[in-house]
């Protein structure tokens, strides 16, 4: 159970279980992976402002039981700094689709009602695809490496009058808390720009990056490499708008140093290229701190 509070009168708190069962498969080689999960979800909101996060209803509880299957291949020779190899991975998550199966009219509900959401209906897509490809002979100690990166993401439904309000895309900046599970959104990161600046709440994105790494030290105690990248993505909230080949571009150089007592830690320096959500300047330049995570 989780519970956020900024006061005694403002409160959002997530209760959930859930059970999974995982398998590394021989077909089509050993590095393919298939996971299901069975999950439930309860979120109960008290006078939470609508400012926080946009979400419709301020009082009331929403409960979602969910169906997740995720297929993986993991081939990467090492999870620090890695030279080879690639990782992919397909998952989806689904809840039923009970408004299919009642006789109530959604279309005639207000979006601000919280009887509208008592049960959330969604179906979530999500591919990650990334790929390390060496610029030297791996017998070289300090080999280049050419790092990419393809993500999408789309949260779908079943009744275009009954939206869930919760598992959206906050899209931009450096993403550091990933799964907002406090917020009930996911966070995915675009360096170049600030912070949830893309879009928030979106049900759909698309990410891609570009990145050259170069090792300064490679030790059991300490790893250091710097970074120069290239990414580009964008969110929408509107499915109908969604738009791959319309993308928010950036670039920038940086470095990652990890040490086995604290783990990965960060600095990049990036340039937003485009401008954000009718702003008429460019993002501009933008630094971004990491701590435990890799972009």
């Amino acid at each position: 159970m989780m519970e956020y509070s900024y006061d005694p009168n403002q409160v959002f708190e997530m209760i959930g279980a859930s059970i999974g069962y995982g398998k590394r498969l021989e077909w089509p080689d050993d590095y393919f992976q298939i996971m299901a999960e069975l999950g439930y979800q309860r979120y109960n909101l008290k006078n939470w402002s609508r400012s926080w996060n946009n979400f419709p209803f301020e009082t009331g509880a929403s409960n979602s039981v969910t169906l997740g299957i995720t297929l993986q291949r993991n081939s990467i020779d090492n999870p620090i700094y890695t030279r080879l190899g690639s990782q992919f991975t397909l998952s989806v998550s689904a809840t039923p689709p009970l408004s299919l199966f009642t006789k109530t009219d959604y279309s005639k509900m207000s979006d601000f009602d919280p009887a509208k959401y008592t049960w959330n209906e969604y179906h979530k897509w999500k591919l990650k695809i990334r790929t390390y490809t060496p610029l030297a002979p791996l017998t070289v100690k300090r080999t280049p490496v050419i790092a990419t990166r393809a993500e999408f993401g789309i949260l779908g439904h079943y009744n275009k009058y009954k939206l869930t309000p919760f598992e959206t895309f906050d899209v931009g900046g450096d993403g550091m808390s990933g799964y907002s599970s406090s917020f009930a959104t996911e966070n995915v990161a675009l360096r170049g720009y600030d912070n949830n600046s893309i879009e928030m709440n979106a049900r759909a994105y698309t990410r891609l990056g570009l990145e050259l790494r170069y090792p300064l030290i490679l030790e059991p105690n300490s790893t250091i490499y710097a970074v120069g990248f290239l990414e580009a993505g964008n969110a929408w909230r509107n499915l109908n708008n969604f738009n791959p080949f319309d993308l928010k571009r950036s670039a920038g150089v940086g470095a990652r140093i990890f040490l086995p007592m604290i783990g990965l830690m960060g600095i990049d320096w990036a340039y937003g290229f485009d401008p954000i959500r009718g702003s008429r300047s460019n993002s501009g330049s933008q630094f971004h701190f990491i701590i435990g995570q890799e972009f």
